[in-house]
């Protein structure tokens, strides 16, 4: 158990906790959650006793292990992937060594009733017991099981650790951790370097880990499967929820407008109060009625109301101009890297106002490929790409790549042309950059400042196509809900490689899953893809598909077939609709000529015309009602 008692903590002379207090259960899974810059990373780092609060305390209970992942790393590694996990059981090799060092002993002794011998065997079956709880008979096995989850191959288990890239790293980290099975685990942002395939394979294992779990994250689904409960860090104080991130925020809409009902009710006895204040402060005989109300006022626990929803990003991206129907065509992609093949012979369409997202394991392209279309990466093969086509690009790097030493305005009005740069300091605003901020100088800026100011770049042109790599990487909830909204509005094709689900579900409706050197397209949502082939691993889909296809069931084959299918139905209803509104039109027109006519001065004095003229009304009468009454029942179809 770890109890936080009235910790007290200020940064730049800005409070981020102020006496906070609150315990963590030895089973809690816990979810911190905040703006940016609330204090969610500091509060892990004091929790893991990296940093000391200025005030308050941290207690633990006795013998209690903290395992922390941090968003940075500072390893060097000399072994294996394998070799290095087993760092992780150093414990497990004392105790082994133990058992050796005893065993050795027994071996020696004659005196099988003296009580050193009995001692030493008492010793031995304590050893053999921890051992057995610690799992150190099934080392091996734990090993390969959680590098598989988080990623690894048998090849990559056996390569030299120090070859990795910094997300492969952490990675490593993160298995290393899960190994040592400490008593509370502490997660900074654990899904930033993972797939999708090894995200839900950790929210599976942490949602039954048998410790504590406290972890930072900006995945929604994340939080939902692994937290039962979320503590809300703001304006320096905590709130509790007992319950997951989804029904955190509805119960924060309840307590907020509480609270506001609250303020109000306060602020209206202040008002009286003050009011009674200064009407009888000059009269002898109410003075001590007056400082009583005086007291009772400098007293009062004052209700804030918080800015949380206050500010937030709002803008649109440009509309998209009309383009044709076909933007970008593979017929025999290749790409190399230093004569290793990434992609390999892949063909692919990308259509106008296709929504689309790149998923598959990190390493197989996803990011090389939404370069080579944006552009800016050279290749092998046949891809055709639409003349004057408008392509918007972000990039993570874009974010990391800014000049340091413009400011935030400056880096806008470096790259706009045209009447778009009497906006900037408008989209600046969009993005949450106003007043003094917008002339700070990059190099000062968060993770989150910086993305957004790469976000608002894109704004600056329209586009036919916007290609967006990790674009959510930094932004907080709030941040990521606006980028959505904007998104779904967006009326160009959409190119995203991202690994969260919630980001882009609703938004992307078609799958381009990446593996093994291959990219196959699927005509789905994100939570269809992968509750259709809900798998340990993605890459079996390939094989499921083989197999499919073999027995004649492929089901892409089928719902492409299906897809085509209510395509030529909508097409043919669409048909319909349009003949049926255009005699509808025609008719109306008629009757419109005929009731002039009718309307006009001495018209019925003309007998014959009138009956002539009623009978055809009558008759155009009828026939757009049956013309109304078909389209009805095929609008409703």
């Amino acid at each position: 158990m770890i109890a936080v008692s009235q910790c007290t903590m200020q940064f730049n002379g800005i409070p981020l906790f102020d006496s906070i207090s609150f315990s963590v259960g030895d089973r809690d899974k816990i979810g911190l959650v905040g703006k940016n810059g609330a204090g969610k990373s500091t509060l892990l780092h004091i929790l893991h006793g990296d940093t000391i609060p200025e005030t308050g305390s941290i207690i633990t209970s006795k013998q209690h292990t903290i395992g922390f992942l941090k968003q940075q790393l500072d390893v060097i590694y000399s072994g294996t992937v394998k070799e290095e996990c087993r760092i992780a059981f150093e414990e497990i090799i004392r105790m082994e060594a133990d058992i050796e060092d005893i065993q050795a002993k027994i071996n020696a002794s004659i005196d099988y009733e003296s009580e050193y011998y009995i001692g030493l065997c008492e010793q031995l079956a304590d050893i053999y017991h921890r051992l057995e709880i610690s799992g150190g008979n099934t080392l091996e096995s734990r090993i390969e099981k959680i590098l598989l989850g988080l990623g690894f191959t048998h090849i990559s288990m056996n390569s030299p650790a120090s070859e990795l890239s910094g997300g492969w790293q952490m990675r490593l980290e993160l298995a290393k951790l899960l190994l040592r099975n400490p008593d509370t685990l502490l997660l900074d942002e654990p899904t930033n370097h993972l797939d999708i395939d090894s995200i839900r394979w950790l929210e599976t294992y942490l949602a039954v880990y048998e410790g504590a779990v406290i972890l930072v994250s900006h995945d929604k689904v994340f939080l939902d499967t692994v937290t039962t409960r979320t503590i809300e860090i703001r304006n320096g104080k905590i709130e509790d929820y007992p319950c997951a991130y989804s029904r955190y925020v509805q119960e924060r809409i309840i307590r907020e407008e509480h609270n506001r009902k609250a303020y109000q009710s306060q602020q209206k006895e202040i008002e009286k109060t003050q009011e009674f204040i200064d009407r009888f402060r000059s009269k002898a005989n109410l003075a001590s009625r007056v400082q009583s109300r005086i007291k009772q006022l400098e007293s009062k626990d004052r209700i804030e109301l918080d800015d949380y929803r206050e500010k937030s990003i709002a803008f649109s991206f440009p509309p998209s101009p009309r383009a044709p129907r076909l933007l970008f065509n593979s017929d025999g992609l290749t790409k190399k890297y230093d004569g290793k093949t990434i992609l390999d012979n892949i063909q692919f369409d990308i259509e106008r106002e296709q929504k689309c997202a790149f998923i598959g394991k990190n390493g197989e392209g996803k990011s090389t490929l939404s370069r080579i279309l944006a552009g800016i990466e050279p290749f092998e093969g046949n891809m055709v790409t639409t003349d004057g086509l408008k392509i918007g690009y972000y990039a993570q790097h874009h974010a990391d790549s800014l000049d340091p030493t413009k400011t935030v305005f400056e880096t806008l009005d470096h790259v706009a042309t045209g009447e778009i740069r009497t906006k900037i300091r408008s989209i600046l605003g969009a993005f949450l950059f106003s007043g003094d901020s917008v002339d700070k100088k990059v190099r000062v800026l968060s993770g989150g400042e910086r993305a957004r100011l790469a976000l608002a770049m894109l704004l600056l042109k329209e586009s036919h196509v916007l290609i967006l790599d990790e674009p959510t990487n930094h932004l907080d909830m709030s941040a990521k809900d606006i980028l959505k909204s904007a998104l779904m509005e967006y009326n160009g094709a959409l190119i995203i490689v991202s690994h969260d689900r919630d980001f882009l579900d609703g938004l992307i409706h078609n799958i381009f899953h990446f593996s093994q050197k291959q990219v196959k397209h699927y005509p789905l949502q994100i939570h269809e893809f992968l509750s259709k082939y809900s798998v340990e691993s993605i890459d079996a889909i390939v094989q499921q598909r083989s197999i499919s296809k073999d027995n004649g069931t492929d089901p892409l084959r089928k719902s492409r077939e299906v897809k085509k299918h209510n395509d030529r139905e909508e097409k043919k209803k669409a048909k319909q609709i349009e003949h049926l509104e255009n005699c509808i039109i025609n008719i109306e027109e008629k009757i419109s000529v005929i009731d002039t006519e009718m309307s006009s001065e001495g018209f019925y004095t003309k007998h014959d015309r009138v009956e002539i003229l009623s009978k055809e009304r009558s008759s155009l009468q009828m026939e757009l009602d049956s013309l109304m009454n078909e389209w009805e029942q095929i609008q409703s179809s």
